[in-house]
């Protein structure tokens, strides 16, 4: 047993929940698996861990990315943190049929094989309690309807870095309105060239500035779609 491993298990639930959250926000993954199996050591449901401890640590590198004073290297650190809890809780959750958030289907258009930005949204947006759905880079239209149909997401993330790919997008919901599924599911997109204004041209639902903002955009959306359609 390591010193860490020690030392986290003498704290105190309330304060071990406090020390993982300082762990995410320091990118420490061996100590974020720790944490995550001595709560669940002291009877802790794995719904308790993944809320209290994990998303609620993400939830503060998320505001502090989106003010300016986390960049993306650290931010990868944090998501890459909670992705060692997120593999000991992932099955647990699946087994116990626990509550999410919604899902989230993601990829990046076809031309396009640029993923840090997509692979940053998905982690935080798993840190955030989705399940996520990443489809990978270079996705032609015909993937995007396939994957659509089979994992009936509630939120579409597309993702572009380069100019000459963005126009795709358009190609993308166009075929969904075709195929009278565009209002199946809430459309965001993304990427460094992208703005609120060609969101609104290529007839998104919207444009997402970076990865805590899609986290704090995807929740507002949950958030009417639960009022509109009670549980």
């Amino acid at each position: 047993m390591s010193d860490a491993e020690i030392s986290l298990s003498e704290l105190a639930d309330e304060d071990l929940v406090q020390q993982m959250h300082d762990d995410l926000y320091d990118g420490l993954a061996e100590e974020i698996g720790q944490g995550t199996r001595i709560l669940l050591a002291r009877g802790w449901t794995p719904y308790a861990v993944l809320t209290r401890a994990l998303v609620e640590g993400m939830r503060i590198v998320g505001e502090d990315f989106r003010d300016g004073i986390l960049f993306v290297p650290e931010v990868l650190l944090s998501a890459n943190a909670m992705k060692a809890g997120m593999t000991i809780l992932r099955p647990l959750l699946a087994a116990t049929d626990a509550p999410r958030q919604g899902k989230l289907l993601i990829g990046t258009v076809k031309g396009d094989i640029h993923d840090i930005g997509k692979n940053l949204v998905g982690m935080m947006m798993e840190g955030a309690g989705f399940e996520v759905v990443d489809i990978g880079i270079n996705n032609p239209v015909e993937t995007y309807l396939a994957a659509i149909e089979e994992h009936r997401p509630d939120i579409l993330g597309l993702s572009a870095l380069l100019t000459t790919t963005m126009p795709y997008m358009k190609v993308v919901i166009d075929a969904m309105r075709e195929k009278g599924i565009r209002d199946d599911c809430v459309v965001l997109v993304g990427g460094a060239p992208l703005n609120e204004d060609f969101g609104r041209a290529v007839g998104a639902d919207a444009y997402c500035r970076d990865a805590a903002v899609t986290v704090e955009m995807a929740r507002d959306f949950m958030k009417r779609k639960h009022n509109i359609h009670p549980a």
